[in-house]
């Protein structure tokens, strides 16, 4: 005689995660200088959700940069931080990951939200890192200070 069980197997989803440097130094620069910029580090977006042709987007924010009290001679508007993305500097699973900006050439100002990667067509856990550039615009009226923002990934 042979009896059968039926067995089943649940296999739970994951989470969309996101990992940033803590900090970045943009560099120094003198008063009436036009710009300072760098690399920010490398940031990584995180698929463990398991999906069957899924999607996600990370999208890059800025605030103000200040020093002192943040009077108007002792901001620089976020809108004269330029982001690009670049390439993908590691990549894992199945799917299309395309950076929002691939060359300097098309970099944007962080005066708005923007797509700094995306991913299409995922299949299962995947991911992607990058090391983004910011390039800050000085205006010629800044005031002398150390300058203080914070850059904002989010991935959805």
């Amino acid at each position: 005689m042979k009896r059968r069980i039926a067995l089943g197997i649940i296999v739970t989803a994951g989470v969309l995660s996101i990992s940033v440097p803590a900090s970045a130094s943009l560099g120094s620069v003198a008063t009436g200088v036009a710009t300072t910029g760098a690399q920010l580090g490398t940031v990584t977006a995180s698929d463990a959700r398991g999906a069957l042709l899924g999607a996600w987007t990370t999208s890059v924010t800025s605030t103000d940069f200040t020093t002192g009290t943040a009077t108007a001679n002792e901001t620089i508007a976020k809108a004269s931080a330029d982001y690009w993305s670049g390439a993908a500097t590691a990549t894992s699973g199945v799917g299309t990951f395309t950076p929002g900006q691939l060359l300097v050439a098309n970099k944007v100002t962080l005066g708005a939200s923007r797509t700094a990667f995306a991913a299409t067509v995922v299949v299962g856990n995947n991911s992607v890192s990058w090391n983004p550039t910011m390039i800050i615009n000085v205006p010629s009226a800044a005031v002398a200070g150390v300058y203080s923002g914070t850059v904002t990934h989010s991935l959805a």
